[in-house]
């Protein structure tokens, strides 16, 4: 079994059923084996429940079991909190106020509470900036505090977007920034520094590592982020580096990922837009020789490109949307664009993947539902008219979306 998926991946007793414990999911890809997500739903159809918010933020929600854990920041107290929801009822469980403090400069589009938590199914891991200073907390699931971290300083004028992952015995955040960047893991149980690294280039990105198995190295793991004017991959369990490309561009939003015959899928960024597909096996610093193909700006531009959407990965094809609501189909093998076609107006959430159905949410509250393929196929158009930034959720059946206000649950029990 794949290590990575072992790691996040727990044995629920429902045929096709699994948590959604970090950003992404259980694979860190966006991609989801669940059975009966509904295609379509209304504010009021299909919609098992949905819980007032009385935090703002846009982080996703995860889901381990019956749980679900969401943070939020309430922009009149400067109080940023974690709460637990029942995922059958959408009763709040609990909720922790994590710190307090004023609320840092940040790009407009960006939130006070935008990096999604973790959990282990024991712990839960969040992250919040207390301007200049990062701080990571670990809670039980019943909402105990079991230790807090402050790995360090975070100097960004768009703001923080750090989202805590797992690894083996560890919770490892990015820290690219305007100054001396790091990545550095801790100790799930203590909270103890395991390792730490420095990053290049000392400039603002906002990638969550993508983790699969090392090609040349049976047994190991490579962790794969893009940001600060690289994109660079590290032994995920000593942060050792193996290979770097330098560029193609300045700042990083969107996290890569992988295609089933091994090529990574990057789209970069700001200040200009790229598409690119990487072969992972290299070491030291690479060139163009690792890179299977490539979609300049100058042919690209930000319709055909993300900075901020998260791609996805499915068979022989990769899809991305863009921020000004496009989204396009990329042969895996070739980098050849199969096609290009209009959505919403503007897209921050990153995409879904649910067996062979693409679900694209847009700023404005609409979640468009498409046929994975090389064809383009709209199946589905389904509004709940709130303002929508956060990216989705799926487990048991279930989709999890925040709004500006809400936090809806979407199901169909005749799907089940």
């Amino acid at each position: 079994m794949n290590i990575v998926f072992a790691c996040f991946c727990a044995f629920l007793p429902t045929l096709h059923a699994e948590n959604w414990p970090s950003w992404r999911g259980p694979r860190g890809d966006g991609s989801s084996i669940e059975k009966g997500i509904p295609v379509t739903w209304s504010a009021t159809q299909n919609i098992a429940w949905k819980a007032p918010l009385a935090v703002k933020g846009h982080s996703s929600p995860i889901v381990w079991g019956n749980n679900v854990f969401l943070t939020g920041c309430d922009e009149q107290t400067h109080e940023r909190a974690v709460m637990a929801f029942d995922l059958t009822t959408g009763k709040q469980l609990w909720k922790q106020v994590c710190l307090v403090a004023d609320l840092e400069k940040k790009h407009p589009e960006n939130s006070f509470s935008s990096a999604t938590p973790a959990t282990d199914g024991e712990k839960v891991y969040v992250s919040f900036l207390a301007y200049p200073q990062v701080h990571l907390f670990c809670y039980s699931v019943s909402g105990e505090l079991l230790w807090r971290a402050n790995p360090g300083p975070l100097l960004s004028r768009h703001g923080f977007c750090s989202s805590p992952v797992l690894f083996g015995n560890t919770v490892i955040l990015n820290c690219d920034q305007d100054g001396d960047g790091y990545i550095v893991a801790l100790d799930k149980t203590t909270g103890k520094q395991q390792w730490r690294i420095a990053r290049p280039n000392k400039t603002r990105s906002y990638c969550t590592p993508f983790f699969f198995e090392d090609p040349d190295r049976p047994g190991k793991t490579q962790m794969v982020l893009s940001g600060s004017k690289c994109v660079a991959s590290y032994d995920a369990a000593t942060g050792e580096q193996l290979w770097l490309y330098p560029g193609p561009t300045e700042q990083y939003v969107a996290s890569p990922v992988r295609g089933k015959d091994g090529v990574l899928f990057l789209s970069t960024g700001f200040p200009e837009f790229h598409l690119m597909g990487f072969r992972s096996n290299g070491r030291g610093t690479i060139g163009k020789e690792h890179v299977a193909w490539h979609i300049h700006h100058r042919d690209n531009g930000p319709k055909g490109a993300a900075y901020v959407p998260s791609p996805i990965a499915y068979k022989d094809w990769f899809y991305v949307v863009s921020d000004v609501g496009y989204i396009g189909c990329i042969e895996g093998a070739t980098g050849k664009r199969l096609w290009l076609e209009k959505l919403g107006k503007h897209h921050h959430a990153s995409p879904v993947l649910v067996n062979d159905r693409i679900y694209v949410p847009d700023d404005s509250g609409t979640t468009w539902v498409l046929k994975a393929g090389p064809v383009f196929e709209v199946l589905a158009k389904n509004e709940l008219k709130e303002e929508i930034y956060a990216s989705p959720a799926i487990s048991q059946g279930r989709l999890l979306q925040r709004s500006r206000d809400q936090l809806w649950c979407i199901f169909d029990p005749a799907g089940q």
